[in-house]
């Protein structure tokens, strides 16, 4: 988790303290969702060029381990 967070970061007084990559405009969730429109990494780095590959991977690796929690019954 340490590898992602060097990536991600959550600042409440920037995006509205939602996932950004490196602590620029750029969210987690704008990276998921050209990925799931379809867009190629490629596309997304050359869209985004301040991003590196490695934040594409720590995206997905922070989607990932966030969808990944028990549900605690009653």
């Amino acid at each position: 988790m340490a590898e992602i967070m060097e990536r991600i970061t959550v600042d409440p007084e920037q995006c509205g303290g939602r996932p950004c990559i490196r602590g620029m405009r750029i969210r987690v969730t704008d990276v998921q969702d050209m990925l799931a429109s379809g867009a190629s990494r490629e596309e997304i780095l050359r869209d985004f060029p301040d991003l590196a590959s490695a934040d594409i991977d720590a995206s997905l690796r922070y989607a990932s381990r966030s969808l990944d929690h028990p549900i605690v019954a009653a």
